[in-house]
């Protein structure tokens, strides 16, 4: 299904705080992002107050009550792996009159020693699929791209009965700023397609329980973890996915992120130093888990200070690890993570389990590997084969996804009939 947005009510005076907001934005404690005060009225006027009452299925562990958003209580937050009580609200898409190059928020909470609230931001990729999203950045940062459509976050760290209480989240579109090649360079990295690390893989488990995202996990299930919210899908999507292959066993899984870890929680270590959240002296590629695992970076401790056992970089699924995979123990992987290059995208939704992924253009190449429900995968170039009858109806069309990795259009939303890249 394609992303819907609606036009929120627009407001032309902000609230004022009646209490000063802390807002954790790259590991640093400041003060809530307050609106720009300049005499351009264009996207001044398009402030708009972030719902707080309606949950949705993207939400996860926080509820309405006494006129502020809060955690749920320990019973219902369904903490996983993560060191913290931890609940999040997706705001639903605006639609704004012109692009946005960054969102300010003023935030009206309250939150005590210890608890700390977030909020980030990121906007639509329109010409990249039905769910191609920037990443997600802090509030009054500069988005990756200046976009048109944007979402809010707003996440909620601390313990359920004492945690923060969040009244009103104001937020402010900023016309796209001014940047250098160079600062465009360092945003982006290094290399024009997606990045790939060699990333030590180890299995979540955890049936039953629940992810960051809110997603209850079943048996053999198809998701990764990856320690920072920043790429963090919603539940029942991949806007945030990966491709996982494991030259032990010449196997590849796509899948979607939806929990947090291992080890950390502010951990991009895909990103380049310049926009790395946390431990911004590491090389680009390398977790903080391993560089402590092996070199006693930071003392040998992660970012809870535990004493890191491994070098882990991405949790995976049971099915993921086991069957995607093939995995039958922890190894290292080779992780591209999908949404940090560009090009036309596609969903795969299946009536069920994940789809499989073929060698070639046709049902008769050899399986070697899995996409699971909701990966949102590049689509490289695309072939006739066999023809195929799924959840898209009926056609021939094969989509590359990766080099020797194909799977049939018709479990692919890419939001076009036609085919969305190249032939191959």
């Amino acid at each position: 299904m394609l992303t819907q947005v609606r036009r929120t009510r627009r407001r032309a005076a902000l609230l004022t705080a009646t209490t000063c907001a802390l807002v954790i934005a790259s590991g640093t404690t400041v003060a809530a992002f307050a609106p720009g005060t300049g005499s351009d009225a264009g996207p001044a006027a398009q402030a708009w107050s972030v719902d707080l009452t309606t949950r949705t299925a993207d939400d996860a562990g926080v509820r309405h009550s006494g006129g502020a958003l809060r955690l749920e209580t320990a019973a219902g937050s369904g903490i996983t792996q993560r060191q913290e009580a931890s609940g999040q609200l997706v705001a639903e898409p605006v639609v704004l009159d012109s692009p946005a190059g960054a969102v300010a928020a003023d935030v009206d909470a309250t939150a005590p020693a210890g608890t700390s609230v977030l909020v980030d931001v990121r906007g639509r990729l329109a010409d990249q699929g039905p769910d191609s999203w920037t990443e997600w950045v802090p509030a009054g940062s500069a988005l990756p791209v200046p976009s048109e459509t944007v979402q809010a976050r707003v996440t909620l760290l601390g313990e359920p009965d004492a945690g923060p209480a969040v009244r009103e989240v104001m937020l402010t579109p900023e016309a796209p700023r001014s940047r250098s090649l160079q600062d465009v360079e360092a945003e982006a990295g290094t290399t024009s397609g997606e990045n790939t690390y060699r990333v030590y893989a180890t299995r979540e488990g955890l049936v039953g329980g629940t992810t960051a995202n809110g997603h209850v996990i079943t048996n053999r299930d198809h998701f990764v973890a990856l320690p920072s919210r920043r790429g963090l899908s919603s539940n029942n999507s991949g806007s945030y996915s990966v491709r996982v292959c494991a030259p032990s066993t010449g196997r590849c899984a796509y899948a979607p992120v939806w929990d947090v870890g291992p080890w950390n929680t502010t951990d991009d270590y895909w990103n380049p130093a310049g926009t790395r959240q946390s431990w911004t002296d590491l090389p680009q590629g390398k977790p903080e888990a391993q560089a402590a695992y092996q070199d006693g970076y930071n003392g040998g401790l992660d970012g809870f200070g535990r004493r890191v056992a491994n070098p882990a970089g991405i949790d995976l699924g049971d099915g993921t690890f086991w069957d995607a995979v093939g995995l039958t123990d922890n190894a290292w992987t080779d992780v591209t993570y999908l949404w940090t290059g560009s090009g036309p995208k596609g969903v795969v939704r299946t009536s069920g389990g994940p789809l499989t992924v073929r060698s070639g253009p046709g049902t008769g190449t050899a399986a070697v590997g899995q996409a699971g429900n909701y990966a949102n995968v590049v689509i490289e170039c695309t072939a006739t084969g066999t023809t195929v009858t799924g959840t898209y109806g009926t056609t021939n069309v094969w989509n590359r996804i990766g080099p020797g990795n194909w799977v049939s259009d018709a479990y692919v939303n890419t939001g076009s009939p036609d085919p969305v890249a190249p032939a191959c």
